[in-house]
């Protein structure tokens, strides 16, 4: 699964006193700057900016930067002051209609800003996961392979986003090395196309995304990367996240329990996948956005054919339950 590409600007943060309480000119401004963007008006934006800001980012880079925000990741919803970094550079938790971000701003003593930065929003509250602690099988029937997946990039390019750094990609490949028949040019030519997928553990359904269409193979969708999705929470409060469901094909609901093995729905080729697999990985909360990854190790499972227990497969493995 690619990663949305998070854009960000850094420039001229204030270094006055630190300050605990959100002050007035930081609550102004961060609203209207919420307001100015709801609205795609862009160039009032700019004018908020001071005459260095306007400088280091031109009105046509700022224009571009902020319609490619919109377009990843939706209108603004809501900003929630979090604290103050490096003196009076006010954090808020920016909620997005798809992604949660840091915003930061910085304003100058005529309250213009002079600094702005969208980051990756880490929530510290939530516990941090290194492992599952639930028992879980694979999330197929059949054997399926590894395309991703390891500790290291050369094994596992996920390992490089918070999120997914225990990630891992799998696909149906023939005893050649191919994952279709045929030419390809279709999903139903794909080996792992309307496979069935089903739960890694029990636990409670807390996401269902099931409209966003298959892609044609080769073509990717980066607005909604997971495509259509499912997560888990387990009791031990892992959520396991299978994404790139068929469309439609998703057979539960939010808020449904759902028992090791059920069926989900079917694999499919939705989001920002190239061809049809299914994308897998444990984290510490639901927001993607927001989470930290953690390894998957399944209890046991045949490896090229050997049985191991308490395993995590890497690339290239073919594997089974």
């Amino acid at each position: 699964m690619k990663k949305l590409i998070a854009s960000l600007i850094i420039l001229g943060f204030s270094t006055i006193a630190f300050a605990q309480g959100e002050k007035e000119v930081s609550k102004k401004t961060a609203s209207e700057f919420k307001r100015l963007f709801n609205q795609s008006e862009y160039n009032s934006i700019f004018e908020m900016f001071s005459p260095e800001m306007k400088i280091a980012l031109p009105s046509d880079q700022t224009l571009t930067f902020l319609q490619n925000v919109k377009s990843q990741a939706g209108a603004l919803k809501s900003l929630e002051f979090v604290k103050y970094e490096q003196g009076m550079v006010a954090l808020y938790k920016a909620q997005f209609d798809r992604k949660v971000l840091g915003l930061n701003l910085s304003t100058d003593q005529n309250s213009k800003i002079n600094g702005m930065l969208l980051k990756p929003y880490q929530d510290n509250s939530q516990p941090k996961l290194e492992r599952n602690i639930s028992s879980l099988i694979l999330p197929f029937n059949g054997e399926w392979t590894v395309f991703w997946g390891g500790d290291t990039e050369a094994l596992n390019y996920h390992v490089t986003t918070t999120s997914q750094k225990g990630a891992f990609d799998f696909l149906i490949m023939d005893e050649s090395g191919k994952s279709y028949s045929g030419d390809g040019s279709k999903n139903e030519d794909y080996y792992a196309f309307g496979k069935e997928l089903i739960a890694p553990a029990a636990g409670e359904v807390v996401l269902v995304v099931d409209g966003i269409k298959d892609n044609k193979p080769g073509t990717m969708n980066p607005i909604y990367i997971p495509g259509n999705t499912v997560i888990i929470k387990t009791a031990n409060n892992e959520y396991l996240l299978l994404a790139h469901f068929k469309q439609h094909s998703i057979k539960v609901k939010q808020g449904d329990r759902v028992t090791q093995g059920q069926v989900l729905g079917l694999s499919g080729n939705s989001g920002n996948s190239s061809e049809p697999h299914l994308h897998f990985h444990i984290q510490n909360m639901e927001e993607m956005s927001q989470a930290t990854g953690a390894k998957s190790y399944f209890e046991s499972i045949k490896v090229n054919g050997k049985v191991k227990t308490d395993y995590s497969p890497i690339k290239g493995e073919r594997i089974s339950n």
